[in-house]
């Protein structure tokens, strides 16, 4: 671009006052005003892609339904649509430059837009830029509509758009995590409760828990997804529909069904509809959920590979990088750090939109432009944290079998499986025999012929420890006082 073609600049004016605007430039002299006033994230809407697409559907059916009712001229509702669309086709998301944090309830967001469109539809009909006077941005690319209506609107789509490819994601998450369940459904290891010794169980059932926790999160997500399908569209400044056209709210509903593919309801109270911004404090609640839940996930991931040799070391997470710029050879669980500390910030963007929520006063409420980025910053680093997450950790994971294996074989936790059979004090007794003498359960069990060893080795199965096959009949349970008489049984009263 050459240096006149960058200093080159048109007129445009408000109720405030004359600006230059670039010549080059599709917004207009509102957009300009918030550059000036909000340099706050340094962030513009554009970096939510889905949220200018919304915005622009919102316009385009705002169009179809204003010529439909006769309160637009059909050439100009046609411009209007038309450009539009080029906005839904990702093209010009770069003019959409006001930043994510702003003043006014989304009104630099709308008119962002409004401009943008405006101009698009300015050159697809040969004008110039800024020839208000031919097509205007208010008057006529916003039509029956407010900011507060179009924004809230826009934002619900558009998370709406956003939430389903967090779910593809998701859903991705699972899947590795059953692959992984599957790899290593034979692999018995012992389970901890409170970070103690528990009972045996597989590195597969493990892995098949995160898969499933995943899957209801996925379920929950779906559901709430509801909470985004109630829109405002018609209640223009306060929810009485004022400057709108009785028929305009159910056929521009009509008409963003049909381009969204969404099942969009209008509510029945556009005043409360307005006003309350519940839905959006509901909705990010349930994102916070699986953030802290996929963090749980990664802190047990932490835990499981900690070492290598001074750790549980149970799994190998992928080496993705150095870890240490002093100690050699180092390498740190870089995934999973990352994906707890996009939790942390899922859970304080929640907090923020919780704030923001009860923040509202009267007929609306001027925080929706932070519960907007709060969410779609949300879904955005969350699934970026999940394909992260699956394809440079999950994927990779393998499982220290050697170390598993005889990790199950000195535990004393299996006592536990011959409880039915021995009594829960002669396995207390037992565990406690071995846990000093270091020696094997099922030999304490079978000297203190409690058990045989047939027996023993049967309920000592993987199968069986696992779970994954049921006791099917009990043994008669010895009594212990009975075998501290033999002559190699311990005894029991001394231990």
């Amino acid at each position: 671009m050459s240096l006149d073609a960058m200093t080159r600049t048109r007129t445009e004016t408000d109720s405030l006052g004359s600006m230059q605007i670039p010549a080059d430039a599709y917004w207009g002299i509102h957009t300009a005003r918030a550059l000036e006033n909000f340099p706050i994230s340094k962030r513009p809407i554009s970096v939510y892609r889905d949220l200018v697409r919304a915005l622009a559907m919102v316009k385009q059916a705002s169009a179809r339904a204003n010529k439909e009712i006769g309160v637009l001229d059909p050439e100009k509702a046609d411009l209007i649509d038309r450009a539009a669309q080029l906005v839904i086709d990702d093209q010009f998301h770069d003019q959409f430059v006001v930043g994510v944090i702003q003043g006014g309830a989304g009104t630099s967001t709308n008119m962002n837009a409004n401009e943008v469109i405006t101009n698009i539809a300015l050159e697809l009909a040969g004008r110039e830029k800024g020839d208000y006077e031919f097509l205007s941005p208010i008057d006529d690319t916003n039509r029956s509509q407010s900011t507060n209506d179009v924004y809230p609107t826009a934002v619900k789509i558009g998370l709406s758009l956003d939430l389903q490819t967090l779910l593809e994601e998701l859903d991705l998450l699972r899947r590795s995590f059953l692959a992984k369940a599957v790899e290593f459904h034979d692999v018995l290891k012992v389970g901890r409760t409170q970070l103690q010794d528990a009972v045996p169980m597989t590195l597969g059932q493990e892995f098949n828990g995160f898969a499933t926790t995943l899957g209801e999160d996925y379920n929950r997500l779906l559901e709430n997804r509801y909470l985004l399908m109630e829109i405002n569209m018609g209640a223009t400044a306060i929810g009485t529909g004022i400057t709108t056209h009785p028929d305009y709210s159910n056929a521009v509903l009509r008409h963003l069904r049909e381009i969204t593919g969404l099942d969009l309801e209008l509510a029945t109270d556009l005043v409360e509809s307005t006003s309350d911004t519940g839905a959006f404090m509901s909705f990010s609640s349930s994102l916070k959920r699986n953030a802290i839940k996929l963090s749980k996930i990664c802190n047990d991931l932490r835990l499981l590979s900690s070492g290598p040799q001074a750790g549980l070391g149970e799994i190998n997470l992928p080496a993705r990088q150095a870890g240490s710029s002093i100690m050699p050879g180092k390498v740190n669980p870089v995934i999973p750090e990352v994906v707890n500390q996009v939790a942390f910030a899922v859970a304080g963007s929640d907090l923020t939109v919780t704030m923001a929520v009860e923040g509202g006063q009267l007929q609306l409420n001027a925080f929706e432009p932070v519960i907007a980025h709060s969410i779609f910053q949300s879904i955005t680093w969350m699934r970026r944290a999940m394909h992260t997450l699956r394809v440079n950790c999950i994927d990779g994971i393998t499982a220290n079998r050697e170390r598993l294996g005889a990790m199950v074989g000195s535990s004393v936790g299996v006592i536990t499986a011959l409880t039915p059979f021995i009594g829960y004090a002669a396995a207390a007794a037992l565990a406690k025999t071995a846990l000093l003498t270091g020696r094997n359960v099922a030999d304490l069990v079978v000297e203190a012929g409690l058990m045989s060893r047939e027996e023993v080795t049967k309920q000592l199965s993987p199968a069986r420890l696992s779970g994954l096959e049921a006791i099917t009949a009990a043994i008669p349970v010895v009594d212990a006082d009975s075998v501290t008489d033999k002559p190699n049984a311990p005894d029991l009263d001394d231990v």
